[in-house]
C-alpha cells in the first residue's frame, strides 16, 4: 500500500478510470452509415434488373382457363401481379384475365386531384355504330390553323354541330314530354369520375371534355362511339382571376379580341368531334359584351353551338347569340353546387319543375363518382316521371336578339 492511500477518503480511489475515447465522433459515424446505405441502393439499382421494383404488388392464386376449383392451384404456386402493370405476368391464365373486355377502350388520364396517371377502361362494343368515331364527313369540316385542325362549315353548308349531333329518335309516346339535357363537365380530369360517367350514364347525357386531358382525342372518339354528344370545355375569366385560374389559354377581358380568337383556336385544336363549346367559369368574361362578342362570332362562323354554364346572372351570351344566329343553350341549374346526395336529388327535382313549366331545361354537373351515381339513378326513372332525356343539341335554340 502506498503512503498516500492512508490519506485518501474512505470508499474513494485516488485514481479515476476514464472511458476509452472513440477515434471518430458520433455524428461522423452516423453520416458514414447513411453513406453506406445510399451506396447499397445505388449498387442495387445499377446491377439488379428489376424494372418493376418499388411498384405495389398483390399475391393472388391463379388458375388456367377452364380449371375447376379442385384443380385450380394444382401447381401449388402463387403468382405475384404488379398493380398497374401492362403486359404479361408470365402466367397465361393471369394475362388473359387481366385483358380488358372485348370492345372496350383504354384511355390514360392524369388525375387532377393527385397528379397520378391511370388507365381507364371504357366499356364499348354493344352500343357502337360503324363509323361513329370518325365519319367520312368530318374531313370536309376541318380547317388547318397554326395550332392544328379546327372546325369549319363545309363547302356544302354542313355544320359540325349537325354532323356530330346524336339526336334521339323519339317515339310518339315521348315526343310531347318536357325535355331535359344534362351536361357533365370536366371529363378527363378525374380518372374515377370519367370511368364512372362512361360506365353508368346513358347516351343522351352530354359530355364536356377538358382540353387539358391526356388522350383527350381518344376520349372524344370513345364518347361519340358510345352515343354521347361532346362539348369543348372553354376556360373563361372569372371575377377573381388570377386567384381562381381556369387554366392555360384562358379567354380574358384584358387582352385583344385577336388574342382571344387565337387562344380559342388553340383550344379548338385539342380534339375534334364536338357539337359546340361550353364556358368554364367565365363570370367576368360572359358579362363583357366587348370581350364575348368576337368569341361567339367565331363560334357561329365555325358551325358550333354555345352553352352558357350559368355562372353569372349578368351574362350577355343570350343576346349576342341571337344577333349572331348562333344556336344557344343556357344552364338552368348546377346540380352538384352542394355535392351531397340529398342536395343533388333536390336540384334534379327543381330541374324537372323548370322543364315542366318551360318545355325544356338544362342541368350541369361535374364528373365526380357521387354525382354520377345520383344522376344515373335519376335517369333510369325519368320517363316514368313524365320527362325525356335528350342531348344538348335537342334543346339548343337560335336565340332572338334583344
Amino acid at each position: 500500500m502506498e503512503a498516500d492511500d492512508l490519506n485518501a477518503p474512505l470508499g474513494q480511489s485516488k485514481k479515476k478510470s476514464r472511458l476509452p475515447k472513440l477515434p471518430v465522433a458520433a455524428p461522423q459515424m452516423l453520416a458514414a452509415a447513411l453513406g453506406m446505405v445510399g451506396l447499397v441502393v445505388v449498387l442495387w439499382a445499377a446491377f439488379v434488373n428489376d424494372p418493376l421494383g418499388g411498384e405495389p404488388t398483390a399475391v393472388v392464386a391463379t388458375k388456367p382457363a377452364g380449371a375447376t376449383p379442385e384443380t385450380a392451384n394444382s401447381d401449388g404456386k402463387e403468382h405475384t401481379i404488379h398493380v398497374g402493370e401492362k403486359g404479361s405476368t408470365g402466367d397465361p391464365a393471369a394475362a388473359k384475365a387481366a385483358e380488358p373486355p372485348p370492345g372496350s377502350k383504354t384511355v390514360t388520364i392524369i388525375d387532377g386531384a393527385t397528379g397520378t396517371s391511370k388507365d381507364v377502361v371504357i366499356p364499348g362494343g354493344a352500343g357502337e355504330k360503324p363509323g361513329a368515331q370518325a365519319p367520312a364527313a368530318a374531313q370536309k369540316l376541318l380547317e388547318i390553323s397554326r395550332h392544328g385542325a379546327i372546325p369549319k362549315i363545309g363547302a356544302d353548308g354542313s355544320k359540325p354541330y349537325a354532323v356530330y349531333a346524336r339526336p334521339r329518335a323519339l317515339p310518339a309516346s315521348l315526343k310531347d314530354l318536357p325535355r331535359i339535357a344534362i351536361v357533365i363537365n370536366g371529363l378527363g380530369i378525374s380518372a374515377s369520375g370519367t370511368a364512372e360517367a362512361f360506365d353508368k350514364l346513358p347516351g343522351p347525357v352530354t359530355f364536356a371534355l377538358t382540353p387539358y386531358a391526356t388522350d383527350v382525342k381518344k376520349l372524344a372518339e370513345h364518347a361519340r362511339a358510345a352515343e354521347h354528344e361532346v362539348l369543348l370545355q372553354t376556360p373563361m375569366e372569372p371575377f377573381d382571376y388570377p386567384d381562381n385560374d381556369p387554366g392555360p389559354q384562358t379567354l380574358l377581358t384584358s387582352v385583344t379580341s385577336e388574342q382571344n380568337i387565337d387562344r380559342l383556336q388553340w383550344l379548338m385544336s385539342r380534339f375534334q368531334g364536338y357539337v359546340g363549346i361550353v364556358s368554364y367559369m367565365g363570370a367576368r368574361f360572359t358579362a363583357s359584351e366587348q370581350a364575348l362578342s368576337p368569341v361567339l362570332n367565331e363560334t357561329a362562323k365555325r358551325g358550333l353551338i354555345f352553352v352558357d354554364n350559368g355562372s353569372s346572372t349578368r351574362s350577355v351570351a343570350s343576346q349576342i347569340a341571337g344577333s349572331q344566329n348562333l344556336p344557344f343553350a343556357k344552364t338552368d341549374i348546377v346540380l352538384d353546387a352542394v355535392p351531397t346526395a340529398i342536395e343533388i336529388d333536390r336540384a334534379l327535382g327543381r330541374l324537372e319543375m323548370i322543364a315542366r313549366e318551360g318545355g325544356s331545361a338544362v342541368g350541369m354537373a361535374t364528373a365526380q363518382p357521387g354525382t354520377i351515381a345520383r344522376i344515373a339513378e335519376w335517369a333510369g326513372k325519368i320517363e316514368k316521371r313524365g320527362f325525356v332525356l335528350v342531348p344538348i343539341s335537342m334543346v339548343a335554340i337560335k336565340a332572338k336578339s334583344s
